[in-house]
């Protein structure tokens, strides 16, 4: 079938083969679209949309690189004329608040009919926010719950709870960050009271739990345990 020049240019970004094989033979197979390119790499998607400024960039929320709120963000600022739609297995708040926040016009999990993609993806190119009531109220109450909670914690206060999370000791945190056992002490004593939380397993629990634990299968997370 034959594409017109007036086509609906879509880079798909997914580390899954599987996945980026399945919406490009739909894709193919409708009139108004075009896949005009696809990678499984987040270092390579900045590459892709520079060279080919597709009209939409239709982005996996975990893959191995950079994160996707940074691709996001990166992509509102140089190439707004692409617009960056989410299609990712994780339906979470603290996803949906990141990528809110990034300048994602919306957020589909793979859930989702072909149809309601082929469909979204047109309703996307033509400017409209995709993001559901549901979605802003879930993002705006994470950002309210949680959130604001975390980021009252300083940056160095962020990272031991980081290292906490990821299960470092006293002695391995002090040897990674360079600092004294005493002042590991301090620092979780500092996210202990700001988080309002009797234990070290309880701040744990917390970051988990909220999806805040970076580096593994979180929001920051580029190696994730579970699928993207």
């Amino acid at each position: 079938m034959s594409k017109s020049s007036q086509s609906i240019r879509v880079l798909i970004a997914d580390d899954h083969p599987a996945v980026r094989e399945g919406i490009r033979a739909v894709l193919e197979k409708v009139v108004d679209m075009e896949v005009v390119g696809e990678t499984g790499e987040g270092r390579a998607v900045k590459e892709l949309v520079a060279t080919l400024q597709p009209d939409i960039l239709l982005l996996d929320l975990i893959m191995p690189g950079p994160r996707a709120a940074d691709i996001a963000r990166w992509v509102r600022n140089y190439y707004p004329e692409t617009v960056t739609l989410i299609l990712t297995a994780h339906d979470r708040d603290a996803f949906l608040a990141e990528m809110e926040q990034a300048g994602a016009v919306g957020y589909l999990t793979k859930e989702e009919d072909f149809p309601t993609l082929v469909a979204a993806l047109r309703r996307a190119v033509q400017g409209e926010v995709l993001f559901s009531g549901e979605h802003l109220w879930r993002a705006h109450r994470w950002r309210q719950e949680v959130g604001a909670r975390w980021e009252s914690l300083t940056a160095r206060e962020q990272e031991v709870a980081q290292l906490l999370a990821q299960g470092a000791r006293n002695r391995q945190l002090a040897a990674r960050l360079g600092i004294s056992e005493h002042t590991v002490e301090t620092h979780v004593g500092q996210i202990l009271r700001k988080l309002e939380m009797a234990s070290r397993t309880a701040v744990v629990a917390w970051l988990w739990e909220h999806s805040l634990v970076v580096g593994k299968s979180g929001a920051g997370g580029n190696q994730p345990a579970e699928d993207g």
